[in-house]
């Protein structure tokens, strides 16, 4: 998975508990995932149609009624779902929440070696300057990151590196990435 994809797949706050749910045998109707998530309706059909519009879901031919329908991972829902419960598995329940937000995860995903401010923006380029500067203060106050100052240039500069819980989840979510 690329971090375009997580970046999308994460926009929605029940993307990754849906999936993991279905990774981990949750029937793909509404009503047992809407249990096992513990998520509002209205938000959780947004993220079903999410998951389908990213082509990680798709409707269950010849199962479930046209206004109730069953949902089944596709072949890159599989991985993605993977990745889902093992990042949910790895976050105990108190901090579910802070892994719901738009841009944990994909932060996290980035850090697993100490990358600048101006780093990080560019390659989640849709992310504000501002929408960075709180979920890297989010995650440090978390110590799910941590900021040092870089002495080695004339000019020191902040670098953040996952830490803790955060450099677990960036394992969990295996970009690939350093």
């Amino acid at each position: 998975m690329d971090i375009n994809l997580l970046v999308k797949l994460t926009a929605r706050a029940w993307s990754l508990p849906i999936l993991a749910n279905l990774h981990q045998g949750v029937p793909g109707r509404q009503a047992p995932l809407l249990a096992a998530t513990g998520a509002g309706r209205t938000a959780f059909a947004a993220s079903l149609v999410h998951l389908a519009q990213l082509g990680l879901l798709e409707r269950n031919p010849g199962h479930g009624h046209p206004l109730r329908p069953e949902f089944r991972l596709t072949a890159s829902g599989r991985e993605a779902a993977a990745m889902a419960a093992r990042l949910l598995g790895t976050v105990p329940c108190a901090d579910g929440a802070l892994l719901r937000r738009s841009w944990t995860v994909p932060i996290l995903a980035l850090t697993g070696q100490p990358r600048r401010f101006s780093a990080i923006r560019s390659e989640l380029s849709p992310i504000t300057d501002r929408a960075l500067s709180v979920s890297l203060k989010q995650l440090e106050d978390h110590d799910w990151l941590r900021r040092d100052l870089d002495l080695s240039q004339r000019v020191p500069f902040p670098v953040y590196r996952a830490a803790n819980l955060g450099l677990d989840l960036h394992r969990a979510i295996g970009l690939g990435r350093g």
